[in-house]
């Protein structure tokens, strides 16, 4: 091979060449095109970042939430206390019979009322009957015996004074005269003790009341120790309360203040008031030392007998009267783990959350003890939706009632 040979190009290694040259420059088009579309996604990237950020900045601020505030109340207030009690009938009188004897009949109404005087059973008279019979005879052979004796002394009298008779005759016959007095006497009573037991064979009420449910049945043994029915007179109705004696020192100190009688408010079992008021009958002589509490009986009229005995109602009454006291509606405080809140809203329309020690209800609403002051506004609707340092719109709470009484006309 010749040296012009070693550089002799052929065909096939021209073509190899060509192609070799012709990688290179697409590779370097193809960066220099990825590079281009790089540059124009992060210009349509930030593009659109710019325009999401100008239309942030353009938008409006959210209007404050509205809430519907109160102010704070201050004024004298009655503190009332309430405890459960018993009703019971001003006299409850246990029907028994005077006399023994077999159940005939029942002559009233289980549940009804009945008057004074009223049958209420029948008892078997038969036995009483025969007895006024036998105790008719007794009395009229004593008074036989006693007609015989007075018409020896009358006989015998004329006789001792013309002395055909003896004095020890004429004493005899007075002292006759006297024993079928007293025999006379005591059959008598015993014919009223008999005529008594016929008439207590029927058993009649002693008072006027309601009866109750009847114990017995025809046909029962009766005995003077047997319980018939009872009958209650519930009008007026007594209710009987232990109260702690604190309370009752309050209740004490109050009706010294303000003399006169203390009225109870009478709250029957299905929460309804009712419409007549009553007041102390009596307080027992002492308190139970067991339990710290003290018997008192309110007593309270009872038009149409609606009260019955064994009802179970709870009395209250005014124990002090709170001077200056502070108010905001029960549905503005939030209770959390024993804590109560509230929601104040100031002059600047921002919110400060308080924590309330609070007192007793008045009505619908809470007695503050601590943590507001009067003529604050508390947030009474849409507490739940502020926090300290918000800024709201309030709404007083009359405002809020007279929009909705006039959208209702």
């Amino acid at each position: 091979m010749t040296k012009d040979d070693d550089f002799r190009v052929t065909p096939w290694a021209q073509k190899e060449s060509a192609e070799n040259h012709l990688v290179p420059t697409t590779l370097a088009v193809l960066r220099l095109a990825f590079r281009q579309t790089s540059f124009l996604v992060f210009l349509a990237t930030a593009l659109l970042i710019g325009a999401g950020c100008s239309s942030k900045k353009e938008q409006p601020p959210p209007p404050p939430p509205g809430v519907t505030v109160a102010p704070v109340v201050q004024k004298d207030v009655p503190i009332h206390q309430e405890w459960v009690g018993t009703m019971a009938g001003n006299v409850d009188a246990d029907i028994r019979p005077k006399v023994e004897g077999f159940l005939l009949a029942r002559l009233y109404t289980e549940g009804s009322f009945v008057a004074k005087g009223q049958a209420m059973f029948q008892l078997d008279k038969r036995q009483a009957e025969a007895a006024v019979e036998q105790a008719t005879g007794n009395l009229e052979r004593a008074r036989a015996a006693l007609a015989q004796a007075q018409i020896d002394v009358r006989r015998y009298t004329p006789l001792v004074a013309q002395k055909a008779v003896s004095q020890a005759e004429l004493d005899k016959a007075q002292s006759a005269e006297r024993a079928s007095q007293a025999a006379v006497a005591a059959d008598q009573a015993a014919l009223d003790n008999t005529k008594l037991n016929l008439g207590w064979t029927m058993v009649t009420s002693p008072i006027a009341g309601i009866a109750g449910v009847a114990k017995v049945g025809i046909g029962d043994l009766i005995t003077p120790t047997t319980v018939m029915t009872t009958v209650s007179s519930v009008n007026p109705i007594y209710v009987d309360v232990n109260i702690a004696e604190q309370d009752y020192l309050r209740l004490t100190r109050e009706k010294s203040s303000r003399p006169g009688r203390t009225n109870l408010e009478l709250i029957l079992g299905d929460g309804t008031v009712f419409p007549h008021a009553g007041h102390p009958l009596f307080v027992n002589r002492e308190v139970d030392s067991r339990t710290g509490t003290i018997q008192v009986r309110g007593e309270f009229p009872n038009p149409g007998n609606v009260l019955r005995p064994g009802q179970y109602a709870r009395i209250r009454a005014a124990t002090e009267l709170r001077k200056g006291a502070l108010l905001i509606p029960q549905q503005s405080v939030s209770e959390l783990q024993g804590v109560y809140q509230v929601g104040v809203v100031a002059s600047d329309n921002k919110v400060n959350i308080k924590a309330v020690t609070l007192g007793p209800q008045f009505g619908d609403m809470w007695i503050v003890e601590s943590g507001l002051q009067a003529g604050e506004n508390v947030v009474v609707d849409g507490l739940q939706r502020v926090k300290s340092g918000m800024v709201v719109a309030p709404v007083h709470y009359k405002d809020t009632q007279a929009n909705a009484s006039g959208s209702g006309t």
